[in-house]
């Protein structure tokens, strides 16, 4: 409504404007060439805060955090709670705890992971807030150079995250899931637990959302069993 009451007060000064100007022509038509440039720039120069100005009430605005979310990379917009899947992949179960997973290769065997196994997997930590940001990843655990280190769980002992040991149960040898952790299953409570970044870098990325109250720290893990027992 503002910017329509000021496009609104720009036409009519520049009628004014036009109007005087024309009329200090006609009874002065002693008025020098330079007098009339000037005119003519004022002029122009009226007529183009009334094109900026109309410019502003045809174009919608939108908050900065609309846009935010319009760039965000698609899967990790409403991650989780697409119905159905996108085609071609597995939808993702809510487990009652509000942990969500999905299953991209169900693995081998009949044997699953229990409330009491103790794991070694293959995982990587992302931050969903920023778009994704990786802060862990057990690929970086190689310290001898001959392949990364696996994370050692013993589910159910107080050693990893709530939300991921929840997200681990069912699995099978082999298998690969992505496994969506909600804040307060994950480091907002416990920030002590398994995974723990590896390094500086890692952990400023983590800690910028698990310390801020106004961002969102769900954590979203891709997880994959090398064995159990």
């Amino acid at each position: 409504m503002k910017t329509a009451t000021l496009v609104v007060s720009l036409i009519q000064g520049i009628s004014a404007f036009t109007s005087t100007t024309q009329n200090a022509s006609t009874k002065n038509p002693a008025l020098n060439h330079s007098n009339r440039e000037d005119v003519d720039i004022g002029r122009r120069e009226a007529l183009f805060g009334v094109t900026f100005a109309a410019t502003l009430v045809s174009t919608p605005f939108f908050p900065p955090e609309a846009i935010a979310a319009d760039q965000k990379p698609k899967e990790f917009i409403d991650v989780g709670t697409q119905a159905p899947a996108p085609e071609g992949e597995p939808p993702f179960v809510e487990l009652s705890n509000g942990v969500k997973v999905k299953d991209f290769r169900r693995g081998s065997g009949e044997d699953v992971v229990q409330g009491t196994s103790s794991v070694q997997i293959q995982c990587s930590g992302k931050l969903l807030n920023l778009n994704g940001v990786s802060f862990y990843n057990t690929k970086n655990n190689n310290p001898d150079g001959f392949g990364a280190i696996p994370l050692s769980v013993n589910i159910g002992k107080g050693e990893a995250l709530p939300g991921l040991e929840s997200g681990l149960i069912g699995m099978r040898k082999g298998g690969i899931r992505r496994i969506i952790v909600p804040s307060d299953l994950a480091y907002s409570k416990f920030p002590g637990l398994e995974p723990q970044p590896t390094n500086a870098n890692d952990q400023r990325a983590l800690d910028s959302v698990v310390k801020n109250s106004r961002r969102d720290a769900t954590i979203l893990f891709d997880v994959s069993i090398e064995r159990f027992k």
